[in-house]
Order: C-alpha cells, then structure tokens, then sequence
C-alpha cells in the first residue's frame, strides 16, 4: 500500500450568503460569524468593517475613503493518504485569500494567503494531547515532540504542488498576541505595519508556529490599540506591497476587534510596557454576535474528531513519515 501524502485544495467565496460546509471547523472565525439568526447581518457588517479599515491605512489618493473594497476566499488544503484520495480526504488546514478591488483604477490585486488560521490538528494537539499529558502533573510541560507532526504537515503544504500552483507568495498569518506574556515597545516603526514591540518570551503560539517554519514579529498598525502577531517565512516588511500587508490588517484586526474586544476594541491604546488581558473591563463591543464559550467548548469536539479519523488511523504511518520529513 501507498503511503505517499498528497494535498487538494478547494476555494468557497466568503460573502455574506455564506453557508459552512459539513467538514468547515465550527470554532474558525468565519464559520463562527456565519451561524444563527443574525448571520447575514454578522457577514454584513463585518465586511463593512474590514473595507472601512482598509480605506483608513490605505488613504493616499483616497479622499472618499472608499476606493478599496476586499473579497475573502476560503481555502479548504485536504490531505490524502496514499492510494485512498477521493475516500479518505481530510480536511487538515482553512486559510483567507483576499482579493482588494481597487475601484478608481478598476484593477484586481491579489492579496496575502494566510490571514487566519484553522487546523484540526492544531486542535488535536492543544485541546486534546496537551491536557491528557499534564492532567495530574504538578508542573505544565508539553509532551515530547509536541506540535512536530502539524509543523511538518504544514511545511510539506508550502512546498506542494497544489500550494505553489494557486499563490504566488509565501502566507502571512496575523493572530492575536499572548495574554500570558509581556510586549515592550520599540523604536521601529512601519508606515503600515506600525510600531513595532517585543516580547519578553515567546508564548506556546510562538513556540508551535516556529515548528511550522514560521518567525514572529508584532506590530501595531496607526489607530489601533493593540499589536497584532504576524507569522511569517522570509522579510515581513520587503516581500510583501504596503496594499497586501493592508489586506491582512484589516481582515484580521476585524476578527479580533469581535472575538477579542478586551484587546483590539479597547478603549486605551497599548503602553510602552504592554500586558494583554482578556479580563480588561474598559473596552466597547461590536454590533456582531459572538459566543466564545461555545467556541472554547466546540475545540475540543474538533480535536476529537481529528483524533479518531486522521491521528489514529493513520498514527503509523504519519509518525513514520514525520520523522523522516523531518530529517
């Protein structure tokens, strides 16, 4: 029998008529806005919100504050093991393309894969293995070889067909900074990334992304109150056009301003000394519905699931083949 991994992707447009699919992780942040009632009126505004911040950073030649308008792409990476490609497809990763319309110019200007981040592995490893490795133990400590297999998984997509045929560029992935460690700011400062800060140690996040290939850099964008993670191969600030790194902020700072209002939509800016906490009190909701707790407890639903029909049917063989990938 085979035991070659091959990935698929698969491109669904984020809109407001947007629908899941069965096999899209509910905790992702676009299947999340996409649900119950006010799901329209969710999209809606959130892609009001992402376009008004794009306009913002992007206000050269821009006096009306609307020439730019982004289009959102879920790409859905499915990884087949050996000869069983159509049968035992997996859906291992979900990233955002943007597309940025540039309405004065009538152009279409392809933006930055990545954005946010979705992995049933990622969910696997953090909601599943890490709590039955330290259930009982008087000190946290991660397993051995912890975040390898999703490291090498997703090394192994960048370097795959199906990857270098549909993006041009290496991904960026923008998520949230650590509660649980402190940034200082520096002197450095982006005309679109902004100021720049570091941290005092990197976060379990930091530690599991670098086992992806990826380094980290915070920044925070102008007018925003707190920096952003960005995570990335090669040079942030000269591989990428000030309009791709646009499409990035604006998409993932929206995500956050609802999922993290307690940092990104609160209502004092960052220090010079900057310790992020989800227990601020003096910050303003968003117009957009949002249940954090279902979410926590959805993750770890979804870390089963890649348990009992990715990690233990195939255990062998991927922990073969991660080792040898690896080498």
């Amino acid at each position: 029998m085979r035991t070659d991994l091959t990935y698929s992707l698969k491109s669904t447009r984020f809109d407001e008529n947007y629908r899941p699919a069965e096999n899209t992780r509910t905790t992702t942040n676009f299947a999340n806005l996409a649900r119950g009632s006010r799901r329209e009126e969710n999209l809606r505004n959130t892609f009001k919100m992402i376009d008004n911040r794009f306009n913002a950073l992007a206000h050269w030649d821009n006096p009306g504050n609307d020439r730019y308008s982004v289009e959102l792409e879920i790409i859905s990476a499915e990884i087949s093991i050996g000869d069983n490609k159509s049968a035992e497809a997996f859906p291992l990763i979900e990233i955002l393309k943007p597309t940025i319309l540039d309405r004065k110019n009538g152009q279409r200007i392809e933006g930055i894969a990545g954005n946010n981040f979705s992995s049933y592995v990622r969910d696997y490893d953090f909601s599943i293995l890490l709590p039955q490795h330290n259930d009982g133990r008087s000190s946290f400590s991660a397993p051995a070889h912890f975040g390898d297999l999703h490291g090498n998984l997703f090394r192994f997509f960048l370097k795959s067909p199906a990857y270098k045929e549909t993006f041009k560029k290496l991904p960026v992935i923008c998520l949230s900074v650590s509660s649980s460690k402190t940034y200082q700011r520096t002197e450095n400062t982006h005309p679109v990334l902004g100021v720049e800060y570091r941290q005092d140690a990197f976060s379990a996040t930091d530690l599991y992304f670098e086992k992806m290939g990826l380094q980290v850099r915070y920044f925070m964008p102008p007018n925003s109150v707190a920096p952003l993670a960005f995570y990335f191969t090669g040079d942030l600030l000269s591989d990428y056009s000030c309009l791709e790194l646009i499409g990035t902020i604006s998409t993932m700072e929206t995500f956050q301003r609802i999922y993290r209002p307690e940092i990104y939509n609160a209502n004092s800016i960052a220090g010079k000394t900057y310790q992020p906490s989800l227990k601020h009190q003096d910050y303003s909701l968003t117009q957009i519905a949002y249940d954090r707790d279902e979410r926590s407890r959805l993750a770890i639903e979804q870390g089963q699931r890649a348990r009992d029909t990715f990690i233990e049917p195939y255990r062998e063989i991927l922990e073969k083949w991660s080792s040898q990938y690896s080498a």
